[in-house]
């Protein structure tokens, strides 16, 4: 999976994520991401466990956002990470 054939899976399920508008709000291209060629396991605040892509940032864009987002690989739909307290 690279960049491009997410992004194009991802806008079918009527995502937002990629769209010009919102990348354009936060700073952000194409060109600023790659996806990890192994895909993650990540649990939900739900407690669900996901099989994911990884998009990671190459660099910081506005907002301070810096950190990966995670997408399922059947789905495509955008899981948030728990994160450990």
């Amino acid at each position: 999976m690279n960049k491009t054939e997410l992004k194009y899976n991802v806008m079918d399920t009527g995502s937002y994520f990629f769209d010009r508008s919102s990348m354009k709000f936060f700073g952000d291209t194409m060109a600023n991401y790659y996806v990890s060629a192994n895909t993650v396991k990540i649990k939900t605040y739900s407690g669900d466990t996901h099989i994911c892509y990884e998009l990671t940032r190459k660099r910081p864009v506005k907002h301070g956002l810096c950190g990966p987002a995670y997408f399922d690989v059947n789905t495509f739909n955008r899981v948030l990470e728990a994160k450990p307290s």
